[in-house]
């Protein structure tokens, strides 16, 4: 298995993580469509949802360099070395909502309405993004003897493919996610990606072989941003369902507050 293959003079890293952003915006576009919310919001999100994906990789660029002069203080603080999928999430989510807060008086917008949508769309394209990751080779497990081994090049033992344990987990949850959203009109679903997220990302870093360092005390950084979803995504639940009453799309009286 070749990290990083190239078909007709094309990266498949690039490849997977093109395709997953623009399935995310046809996520968005779909169900947004589906649960007739107004377009006014949903060319809100896409547009201010281009703009949260480059800061995104800025940021997680910025954490990951972070993390590295965390580990090697010695090597000085240097981007370009590697990016993290949950700096770029904080710091997407971070431009998301500053622009969102700027804007919702003045466009009178609510983004409660389009919320339950958006981890379809955080999924989908993170599930792909980490396909891309395969290709590439990074984010590589520990060596194991197991069946589902995969020795990439400069390698001399097999390692677990956690990018794509990662990936079917995250397309499943897609998959569990759009059920409950589209069917049963479920609408806490932000707080179920992200305790649903941490608790998974959390466990599958004890498989992970490529040696990031210690964040706080013996978490590795993933682990504690892990924990912080795990949190914020059970507060969350709490503040949507008990404070808002909050359960299904249609409570417009509660998604007005």
């Amino acid at each position: 298995m070749l990290p990083n293959p190239i078909f007709w003079k094309v990266h498949m890293y690039g490849v997977m993580i093109a395709v997953g952003i623009l399935c995310g915006f046809l996520v968005l576009y779909l169900y947004s469509k589906r649960l007739s919310i107004e377009e006014k919001l949903v060319d809100f999100s896409f547009y201010n949802g281009v703009g949260a994906i480059a800061f995104g990789f800025v940021a997680a660029a910025f954490f990951q360099a972070i993390y590295n002069y965390i580990k090697n203080p010695q090597a000085g603080f240097h981007l370009g070395n590697g990016i993290t999928f949950i700096g770029g999430l904080l710091g997407g989510a971070g431009f998301f909502l500053i622009v969102y807060f700027i804007l919702r008086k003045k466009m009178d917008l609510h983004l409660l309405k389009i919320l339950p949508v958006i981890p379809c769309v955080i999924t989908v394209a993170h599930g792909f993004g980490r396909i891309g990751c395969f290709f590439a080779g990074c984010c590589y497990g520990k060596e194991t003897d197991s069946i589902f081994g995969v020795t990439f090049p400069g390698m001399r033992h097999a390692v677990h493919p956690t990018q794509l344990y990662e990936a079917v987990f995250l397309l499943a949850l897609f998959g569990v996610i759009s059920y409950l959203l589209l069917k049963k009109k479920f609408y806490n679903t932000m707080p179920l990606y992200l305790v649903a997220y941490g608790v998974f990302r959390f466990l599958i870093e004890f498989l992970r072989g490529d040696e990031r360092g210690k964040f706080i005390g013996v978490f590795s950084p993933s682990q504690f941003w892990s924990l912080i979803m795990i949190i914020g995504g059970v507060a969350m639940f709490v503040l949507f369902y008990k404070k808002f009453n909050i359960k299904k799309i249609g409570d417009e009286a509660s998604l007005q507050k």
